[in-house]
C-alpha cells in the first residue's frame, strides 16, 4: 500500500474513490430497477406505467417513494 501522503498515493486514492462513485451508482441502478420490478410484480391488478402515462399522481408519488428509500439504503450500505 502507497503512502497516501505521496503524490502517487493520492492519485491512488483518487482514483480508488472514482471506481467506488462508479460500483456505487451501478448497484443503485440495479438495486432501484429491482426494487420498481418487485414492486410492479406484487400489484397485479393495476398497470403502475399506464396510470403514470394518464397523469395519476398518486402513484407517481408511490414510485417516487419507493426511489428514495431504496436510495437512502443504498447509501447507508455503501
Amino acid at each position: 500500500m502507497l503512502d497516501p501522503l505521496t503524490f502517487l498515493g493520492r492519485i491512488t486514492q483518487m482514483g480508488y474513490g472514482i471506481l467506488w462513485s462508479i460500483a456505487a451508482s451501478i448497484g443503485f441502478a440495479f438495486g432501484v430497477g429491482l426494487a420498481l420490478k418487485v414492486f410492479d410484480w406484487l400489484s397485479i391488478d393495476i398497470d403502475e406505467w399506464d396510470e403514470i402515462k394518464k397523469g395519476n399522481i398518486g402513484v407517481a408519488l408511490i414510485f417516487i417513494s419507493i426511489i428514495v428509500v431504496i436510495g437512502a439504503l443504498i447509501y447507508k450500505v455503501i
